[in-house]
């Protein structure tokens, strides 16, 4: 039963094409070079041929055998050779329909290309022949309405771009070139990896498709390829043949190619050590390595193989044999121990390849589709004593589509392959060294982030980096930074720009900045988030600190003044003006003094509503005081009454209800405050820098604004009053030092409500502070400072007769303001 293979064994060249390697021999009007990697299909199909042909449980009493012919890339000569073996006619006359020998054909195995199969299996589908392809996977071969008999051994690579891409993101490669045949692989491929680049953020630089006819793009296909550092190479063997070549005698040292073949290592005396290839990285389909096959290699030989034509020659070049004068097939002078795996990998590897490992499991799809054609043959009509099996190669399509259908699961005969691949990585330093190392894989079933594998430490890479190569197209942005794409070009072409404020990155090349929590805050570099650290109006702190000391000095001040008073009660300049009144306008101005140490310290519920309470009653009672005592001076004085009675009555009482009238009513705005917003505990995280700010909030702006209103119009009440008894006569007379007390409260009041509203945190805070000790101290100093530098420094005007000479000249207006 007999095998046509279908695949070449040398590189053709035209006399514009040769290229400079090592011993070219001219075949007629072309030149032709030895492909030793190709020869290891030879050896995969002979090899698996007699695996089968020894195994007494496959074809038994049956032996498959092969014809060889190494086809040409021209489309009329694998024509021939096709229609040659079909027709088994040893001359090169074509006699279609006609087998010339009585052999017993089986099936067509060709490759690599899937132009040459594509040529074979148009003549071939005419008679519905088996043929079987080893080359890559090609989805135009797929449709079984154009070749319904052809059968493909490859895997497809379903998971090949996603592999590519996997470790592009891997190595943060966001700026890649394509490489790609002019034809519908190239097509379908560029389509599937501008899909998972977009999706993985990659952008590609530049897109190059690979001519049909080199030489017509030579010039312009190099042209800006120093954009990048990665360069993705896709397609098969022939039509990457042309690229690869020029590639290798380019130096290009600077470019990582991503390939998916394993590049043949040509043997060229160029004599340079670097290369162009030395660091790629290769995605190979990865399989279940065949130890026999080695073996195999390690046997093969021109003395057991006689009628192989081709090792004769690979003994005379690599080994330095010479031809016998007798049989140009016997070979002197030969290493007793010459085995092919004593040549160096890149010129022939013994490890079977992939395309190999395809040749193998054809044969054994067709040999074991043979078995079961024989067994069904067997049950229908048992063959007679010397009669072989006898079938039209055409039966073999309903088994060998059965096998087919099974979706090349592995079977006991089948060298299995996974849905991942192995990642390889050139070692050609110096050139000619061609080792080839597994250094990852990619698995397309593993879980996420687990699919991609790799050994970086194993990783050589082109000469010129010392470390993992950068391929983008702009530099990354460093955390604390952001991207922003440019206009009009890749989104991975962009600038960078700091966060905003609050906000972080703390990876490389985010395009949005993370927004710190409330409870946080960005550092200085803007890449990490730190808590917040809680802060408010401390003693501790040096502002509240010197206010709380303010504060108590001013109440122990007031506190020394009431002293003062009480030790001086009888004395005139005391007794004047309503003494009752000036102690209660003393104590009131000591708990305005101390309700400033309610802001002081860290808020709780019952100091914020202590806060707004105290106050407002404590200077309430305060400014109440200082309009009782305006009006009484412009009762006693400017105010006429009918009788003695009716006077004396509204001087000494009309004042007392003046106080308390007053603090109702203040207590009834709180006591509505209180009731419906009352304040509360609040933090401001805003106004200082890695802080947390416990204040007061207020409640209701309405009531707190109710009561500062309240407050001024008293102030502005007594000084009204005050204003209008500045001309009486000053020796009983404090008018003066009341208005200009009360105009410095309303300054201080005025001023601090659009300085209260401008400021936050602390300092909104101790504003508030600073106002109630400026007008408490303002309304402290005016009014008993000039009694008390009287009483304590001045003691002789402190005296009735003073006064009386003081009074003697005015008596008599006196009189008539006393009646």
């Amino acid at each position: 039963m007999m095998i046509g293979a279908f695949f070449p064994l040398h590189t053709f060249y035209t006399e514009k094409k040769r290229p400079h390697s090592a011993k070219p021999y001219q075949y007629l009007d072309n030149y032709v070079q030895y492909n030793f990697k190709n020869y290891q299909y030879i050896l995969a199909l002979l090899f698996a041929i007699e695996e089968i042909n020894g195994n007494p449980y496959i074809l038994p009493n049956i032996s498959l055998g092969f014809d060889f012919y190494n086809t040409k890339y021209t489309e009329r000569d694998t024509l021939v050779f096709t229609f040659l073996w079909l027709t088994a006619h040893v001359e090169r006359k074509v006699l279609p329909n006609y087998n010339c020998k009585k052999r017993n054909f089986t099936a067509a195995l060709t490759g690599t290309s899937w132009i040459t199969s594509a040529q074979i299996g148009t003549l071939l589908q005419l008679f519905k022949f088996p043929q079987i392809t080893f080359g890559p996977y090609d989805t135009i071969l797929s449709d079984h309405g154009q070749y319904s008999s052809l059968y493909q051994m490859a895997s497809k690579d379903t998971s090949l771009t996603l592999a590519i891409v996997s470790l592009m993101v891997h190595f943060r490669w966001s700026w890649v070139g394509l490489i790609l045949p002019n034809n519908h692989k190239g097509n379908k491929i560029l389509s599937d990896f501008r899909e998972e680049m977009e999706r993985n953020r990659i952008c590609i630089a530049f897109v190059k498709m690979i001519p049909s006819t080199w030489t017509a793009y030579f010039t312009s296909f190099w042209e800006n390829m120093e954009e990048t550092n990665v360069i993705i190479i896709y397609g098969d063997i022939d039509s990457l043949e042309g690229l690869m070549r020029n590639i290798g005698q380019r130096i290009l040292t600077w470019i990582v190619w991503v390939m998916n073949i394993e590049h043949t290592i040509t043997y060229d005396n160029d004599y340079f050590m670097l290369d162009s290839f030395h660091g790629s990285l290769i995605f190979r389909h990865n399989y279940r390595e065949n130890f026999e096959f080695t073996k195999f290699i390690q046997t093969v030989n021109p003395n057991k193989y006689p009628e192989d034509i081709y090792l004769p020659k690979l003994w005379n070049f690599f080994f330095k044999c010479s031809f016998s004068d007798i049989n140009c097939h016997v070979l002197d002078k030969c290493q007793t121990n010459a085995s092919l795996d004593l040549l160096p990998r890149h010129i022939f590897d013994v490890i079977m390849t992939e395309e190999s490992t395809n040749i193998y499991n054809g044969v054994y799809a067709l040999a074991h589709s043979l078995h079961q054609m024989r067994l069904q043959l067997l049950q229908m009509q048992p063959f007679e004593n010397g009669e072989g099996m006898v079938f039209f190669p055409w039966q073999l399509n309903t088994f060998l589509k059965d096998i087919e259908m099974r979706d090349k699961r592995s079977l006991e005969w089948r060298q299995t392959k996974d849905s991942g691949y192995d990642i390889l990585n050139l070692w050609n330093l110096p050139k000619g060294l061609g080792l080839k190392v597994k250094i990852g894989s990619f698995s397309a079933n593993a879980p996420q982030g687990q699919q991609l594998s790799l050994s970086e430490q194993m990783i050589q890479w082109p000469e010129i980096f010392s470390e993992i190569p950068q391929s983008v197209c702009s530099e990354s942005c460093r955390p604390g930074f952001r991207t922003v794409t440019q206009q009009g070009k890749a989104i991975c072409c962009y600038k960078c720009t700091p966060c905003a404020d609050n906000e972080i990155s703390n990876e490389t090349d985010v395009d949005q900045c993370m927004k710190c929590p409330e409870s946080h805050y960005a550092n200085t570099e803007k890449d990490h988030c730190f808590p917040k650290s809680v802060s408010f109006l401390a003693y501790e702190d040096p502002l509240g600190m010197a206010l709380g000391s303010i504060a108590l000095c001013l109440s122990a001040f007031t506190a020394f003044v009431i002293g003062i008073f009480v030790k001086h009660r009888d004395t005139p300049i005391v007794k004047a003006n309503n003494r009752a009144l000036s102690y209660i306008l003393l104590i009131s101005l000591t708990f305005c003094f101390l309700c400033s140490l309610n802001f002081i310290g860290k808020p709780n519920t019952v100091a914020c509503i202590l806060q707004q309470t105290t106050f407002a009653i404590a200077f309430t009672v305060a400014l109440a005081t200082v309009l009782a005592k305006a009006i009484t001076v412009v009762l006693a004085f400017k105010v006429s009454f009918p009788g003695r009675m009716v006077r004396w009555l509204v001087i000494s009482w009309g004042p007392r209800y003046i106080v308390p009238i007053c603090t109702l009513i203040q207590l009834l705005i709180c006591g509505i405050w209180m009731t419906t917003s009352p304040p509360f505990i609040d933090q401001d995280a805003h106004t200082e820098h890695g802080h947390i700010i416990l204040l007061c909030n207020k409640g209701s702006a309405v009531a707190f604004h109710s009561v500062l209103g309240y407050l001024c119009i008293l102030a502005l009440g007594s000084y009204t009053m005050a204003f209008l008894s500045r001309n009486l006569p000053d020796t009983f007379n404090e008018s003066k030092f009341l208005s200009f007390s009360m105009l410095v409260f309303f300054c201080v009041w005025v001023t601090f409500l659009p300085v209260y509203h401008s400021t936050k945190g602390k300092v909104m805070v101790a504003m508030e502070v600073f106002s109630i000790l400026a007008s408490s101290t303002a309304l402290l100093a005016f009014i008993f400072g000039p009694k008390c530098y009287i009483i304590l420094l001045r003691p002789e005007k402190n005296s009735f007769n003073h006064i009386k000479k003081k009074t003697r000249s005015k008596q008599k207006i006196l009189l008539k303001y006393s009646r």
